[in-house]
């Protein structure tokens, strides 16, 4: 049991470092920035699972929003949430729990879909990002749909479809090197 605590608490904090230090990789691309932020938050729940990936989201969250520097940019507070990107935030809170429990609802596939799996599962679990992202970025901005969707849709697909396949690559390399330390083989 405590065992099993205290590797639910270390992958929590490492995911967590990891989510708030690539939010320093920022390229400003309009109201919304291009970041590292979304591969790892899809990393977090890929190779954590669920619970963890969650877990580690929303640690991630309440740092940036009590004004720890977490944010795009090394940004920070209660505004960044209220503000433009305050949707593709909480979009992090949909896409974590969804990697861990679609790369990980399987645990018998064959290896020959351990790829097309983890492809599929960052695509989908990072296109949840944008559920609440593009709606809220409309709202707050004022915008119609057609200016959303070029302003915090469209420029970002290239580096999506990029980060996504990065986290598919590293969530198989980091699954199978780290297999005993990511899963104990109970459910997150």
């Amino acid at each position: 049991m405590t065992k099993e605590i205290i590797r639910k608490t270390v992958l929590t904090a490492l995911f967590t470092s990891l989510i708030a230090a690539s939010s320093f990789f920022t390229i400003p691309v309009g109201p919304v920035p291009v970041v590292l932020t979304t591969m790892f938050v899809v990393l977090s729940g890929m190779l954590g699972g669920p619970q963890i990936g969650l877990s580690s989201v929303v640690t991630y969250l309440i740092m940036g929003i009590i004004g720890l520097p977490v944010f795009a940019g090394g940004t920070a507070g209660l505004a960044k949430i209220m503000g433009p990107t305050g949707g593709f935030l909480l979009g992090y809170l949909l896409a974590a729990p969804a990697a861990g429990w679609m790369y990980n609802s399987k645990k018998d596939r064959s290896k020959p879909l351990e790829i097309p799996l983890a492809v599929i599962t960052s695509l989908l679990a990072g296109a949840l990002i944008y559920l609440p992202g593009i709606p809220w970025l409309k709202q707050s901005l004022s915008m119609d749909w057609p200016t959303v969707l070029k302003a915090g849709l469209y420029p970002f697909i290239p580096g999506f479809v990029i980060k996504s396949m990065a986290a598919a690559a590293l969530g198989c390399s980091m699954k199978n090197r780290f297999r005993d330390f990511l899963s104990t083989g109970k459910e997150d």
